[in-house]
């Protein structure tokens, strides 16, 4: 095999390993919730929004204990900037309003 061949069949592969590599499923465009959301969970005491990225609704199996009480997020994300700052975002919470 001379040289170029060599050259080209090694340049294929590793498009292919990196095609491959980065192939991942989509992430699903968070819901944004509405205005009823937002009035439900004021209402209710019931934290359905992330406090970080606001316009998104949470998701019950990310979250962290803070005082005491459960803070969910809508992502892995969004747990790990509220841990850095915690009380940024405790007047966005409705289980810590007094």
């Amino acid at each position: 095999m001379n040289m170029k061949k060599i050259v080209m069949v090694v340049t294929v592969l590793m498009i292919g390993l990196i095609w491959t590599a980065g192939c991942k499923k989509k992430e699903q465009t968070p819901k944004l919730p509405t205005v009823e959301d937002v009035n439900k969970q004021t209402a209710a005491g019931e934290q359905t929004i992330c406090p970080v990225m606001e316009g998104n609704k949470i998701d019950k199996n990310v979250f962290v204990e803070y005082k005491g009480k459960k803070v969910y997020f809508c992502c892995a994300v969004c747990k790990g900037e509220f841990e850095k700052d915690p009380e940024k975002y405790i007047a966005k919470l409705p289980q810590f309003a007094k």
